[in-house]
């Protein structure tokens, strides 16, 4: 066990977000995405909201340049209530947020470094963020 560590943060996950070099992604998928499918470093977090694993790795990882997260469109185009919570959990807002279609977005998810599975099943409820530089001012 460690202290400062948000809670939410396993070993496993701690593990491949030290890991991950400045750019490299990490996709936090909601129940329904195919992360097996796209993903060869997968952490399955069931009992967790997309929402509040981003809120955690927030805490230890700093977003790369914007757009450093990426949301899939929803079908409408909405904005939906969970791709707010996304947002305000990674401290970005519209303006610095990417929204990209559903298969361009799993194109890109397949070029992530690490995939974590969440319990999410509101849909379109995932998300994608790039590691900044560690330490950086502006982190």
């Amino acid at each position: 066990m460690l202290e400062g560590i948000h809670p939410l943060l396993t070993g496993e996950l701690l593990l491949h977000l030290d890991r991950m070099g400045h750019s490299d992604a990490i996709v936090v998928a909601d129940a329904h995405y195919p992360a097996w499918a796209f993903g060869t470093r997968v952490v399955d977090l069931p009992g967790i909201s997309t929402p509040e694993i981003v809120e955690a790795i927030r805490t230890v990882l700093p977003l790369d340049d914007a757009p450093g997260i990426d949301l899939m469109t929803s079908a409408d185009g909405e904005v939906l209530e969970v791709q707010q919570e996304l947002m305000r959990a990674a401290g970005t807002a519209l303006e610095t947020t990417r929204f990209v279609d559903r298969f361009d977005y799993y194109d890109l998810s397949k070029g992530a470094y690490v995939m974590v599975r969440t319990g999410e099943t509101r849909k379109y409820g995932n998300a994608t963020l790039r590691k900044g530089v560690v330490g950086h001012a502006s982190s």
